[in-house]
């Protein structure tokens, strides 16, 4: 674990050892400073710290004064003072100016080093999600599509080369991933993009009335048909036509689009007289087509007519530096259209929402922003405004992709105390020796894991 570096600004020699002894048994590299200009200077020097720890009373220069001028060489890491009981409005004062929190003398050690961490790990967040942002300011946002990663980038790519021909796509991608907002995207790339693109859903619709839909009929077809109406292919005349969930298409529907696809005409339902029109189609599905056409469920000639070229849209889960990115990009969206005086997202919400698998895949995502914005209260969406399964699942989420939470934990047949010295001892090394995030993680305070180490003799001190 790389090493974190703090600038520690206090004018009291004693108190400022003892804090410094403290943060280097969490490994913390300590930059030492008693006076506030010698304090700027090293700051000015060290481009590499992390977060800054400083008194707020001192002489010559205060803390406040410190991280103003800090602000004027750069902008300044996270910035926690210490401050008496007596000074507190001076404490929330400086919160209201940018420092990032404040804690009271006599310092709570356990305290200290939890504020520290959490506000390394938010401002680290935060920086992420900017230098996302930054990323797709750059690139641009695709047809609406929001997607940094690199997968997606290269999925954009070949839209553009594809979208100006008029072959036919089939686009395959689990429920929730935007293959309609994909076929958008090649329509718009497209020559046809001055014409409205027109989707059916083969899935939504009985067979029946989804050959009508299609294909149209003539008056008289069948009881109901008053008039003749045009389908939807005709209707994509000199457009796209987009059929969603093409793998629930039936057999007899299948073989009459694939007449249309190898004849460009077709003849409505009833009708006699056939219709050439010009169409470019696109086609989804979220099932295994070659699974289909083994099953003898699916024509492989229509796959062949279909799939001149695929394209395939990743899972939300195999994209994960994107959820954080479309995350900020519907809540601002929500709020606007909710009217909620939202304007932006607590860094740990960003860190759940980046930790769920999400199977729901994007759709899941936006719905779950959606409903977060209309039932917050305040101007930050925080953790108490997600969903209780998202809240919920991240913990088992939280392991790393094809790990086995359960391997890791101390196996039975031993006894009580062997178990607990296993588990300390792996939580340990899974913390790199951190002990109060090792204490957190076992649910103890700092305190009891140091009696622990020290009743199991566990040769941990230090």
């Amino acid at each position: 674990m790389k090493q974190k570096t703090i600038l520690l600004v206090e004018d009291r020699g004693s108190t400022l050892k003892v804090i410094s002894a403290i943060l280097e048994d969490e490994g913390y590299r300590v930059l030492k400073a008693t006076r506030g200009q010698q304090a700027l200077a090293l700051f000015r020097q060290n481009e590499s710290i992390q977060v800054v720890l400083s008194d707020l009373k001192m002489p010559e220069m205060d803390g406040l004064a410190l991280y103003n001028a800090m602000q004027a060489v750069r902008r300044p890491p996270p910035f926690v003072i210490m401050t008496a009981y007596g000074t507190v409005k001076s404490a929330v004062q400086a919160l209201k100016q940018g420092v990032t929190n404040y804690l009271i003398k006599p310092l709570d050690y356990e305290e200290l080093v939890i504020v520290l961490e959490k506000a390394i790990h938010d401002h680290r967040l935060s920086q992420e999600l900017k230098a996302l942002k930054a990323d797709i300011q750059l690139s641009g946002a695709f047809h609406e599509m929001i997607g940094g990663d690199a997968k997606m980038q290269a999925l954009f790519e070949r839209v553009r080369m594809v979208g100006p021909t008029d072959v036919s796509v089939m686009i395959y991608g689990e429920t929730g991933t935007g293959k309609e907002l994909l076929a958008r995207a090649i329509h718009l790339e497209s020559s046809r993009h001055n014409q409205t693109m027109v989707c059916i859903n083969s899935a939504a619709l009985s067979e029946n009335l989804l050959e009508a839909e299609l294909f149209g009929y003539v008056r008289g077809a069948f009881t109901g048909a008053a008039a003749d109406r045009r389908g939807r292919l005709e209707a994509a005349h000199q457009s796209t036509l987009f059929l969603d969930e093409i793998g629930h298409m039936s057999l007899k529907l299948q073989a009459k689009l694939l007449r249309f696809l190898q004849e460009m005409s077709f003849e409505p339902v009833g009708g006699r007289t056939p219709k050439s029109v010009d169409v470019r189609v696109i086609a989804a599905t979220n099932l295994d087509l070659q699974e289909l056409i083994q099953a003898g469920k699916f024509l492989k000639d229509l796959l062949y007519r279909l799939e001149v070229v695929p394209m395939r849209l990743p899972p939300l889960r195999a994209r994960r530096g994107d959820i954080c990115l479309l995350a900020d990009h519907f809540v601002r969206q929500m709020a606007r259209q909710f009217n909620k005086p939202i304007t932006g997202i607590h860094p740990d919400v960003l860190k759940r929402i980046a930790d769920y698998p999400w199977p729901g895949n994007v759709r899941q995502l936006k719905n779950t922003m959606a409903r977060s914005v209309i039932l917050s209260r305040g101007r930050e969406l925080c953790v108490d405004d997600l969903p209780e399964t998202i809240v919920g699942d991240t913990r088992l989420s939280a392991h790393p992709a094809g790990a086995d939470p359960v391997a890791s934990q101390p196996q039975p047949g031993g006894t009580l105390r062997d178990m607990e010295i296993d588990l300390i001892r792996q939580t340990l090394s899974h913390c790199d020796g951190n002990k109060s995030l090792t204490a957190r993680q076992l649910g103890i305070s700092r305190k009891t894991l140091y009696e622990k180490i020290q009743r199991y003799g566990l040769g941990l001190e230090g």
